[in-house]
């Protein structure tokens, strides 16, 4: 199990750029794959970026394509890692709560996108973008 604790959001104009972190601590930490997820209001939880244990790969939904990219640090002492998700050219659409999300895998390079899948989760910080 990991503990995971996000930053970054908060309030941007449409066109601006907002990175939030995603501070994963835990004895094994180093094993997981890491994602992002997010819900706004009456919408379900939807995959936004993932990236393999190594940091190598990554993956993206289509609505986030080309504006957001995901990123790890692996440089810590094995016990925390970092992830980033860079966002870039933010709409109003993309106003959401955004959670972090790790799962456990034995492969360097697998990637996952649905969210039951995941069985950690951070508490999730809210992005607004205005118009």
């Amino acid at each position: 199990q990991v503990q995971l604790v996000e930053s970054g959001g908060g309030l941007v104009q449409a066109g601006g750029s907002l990175r939030l972190a995603c501070t994963a601590s835990g004895r094994t930490v180093s094993t997981y794959t890491m994602s992002w997820f997010r819900q706004a209001p009456v919408r379900e939880r939807e995959f936004s970026a993932a990236v393999s244990r190594s940091g190598t790969y990554a993956t993206y939904s289509d609505s986030v394509e080309d504006r957001f990219t995901i990123s790890r640090d692996n440089s810590g002492d094995g016990a925390k890692n970092t992830v980033y998700l860079q966002m870039d050219s933010l709409k109003p659409e993309d106003t959401a709560v955004y959670y972090c999300a790790a799962r456990s895998t034995p492969y360097l390079t697998s990637l996952y996108t649905t969210p039951t899948t995941y069985t950690d989760w951070g508490q999730g910080t809210q992005v607004t973008v205005s118009s």
